[in-house]
């Protein structure tokens, strides 16, 4: 199981934020999330927004070190790209 965070520079709520995702399915993304204490509502269509707080939690737990623009990289790789504004469509990867 490999999951990846990207760093926390994404701005929102007062805080800076990553994005945790999976090159493998959103079960594997949901299993971590979970052991790491991030609660689901946290999901947003493809990935977890992890503060930036958390984001040294995520990688000792197993999180690899990955640039925005590889986060997006490995999602479109994977299927698992979810772009805001679509459904998710018939077949589409475990939710």
């Amino acid at each position: 199981m490999t999951i990846y965070i990207d760093p926390p520079t994404w701005p929102g709520h007062g805080r800076m934020w990553s994005h945790l995702v999976s090159d493998v399915s959103y079960d594997e993304l949901h299993t971590f999330a979970e052991r790491l204490g991030v609660p689901r509502r946290a999901f947003e269509r493809d990935h977890y927004d992890i503060p930036a707080g958390r984001y040294a939690d995520a990688v000792e737990a197993g999180a690899v070190e990955v640039s925005s623009r590889e986060v997006v990289r490995l999602l479109h790789g994977a299927g698992l790209r979810r772009p805001k504004g679509r459904a998710q469509t018939p077949g589409s990867r475990s939710s």
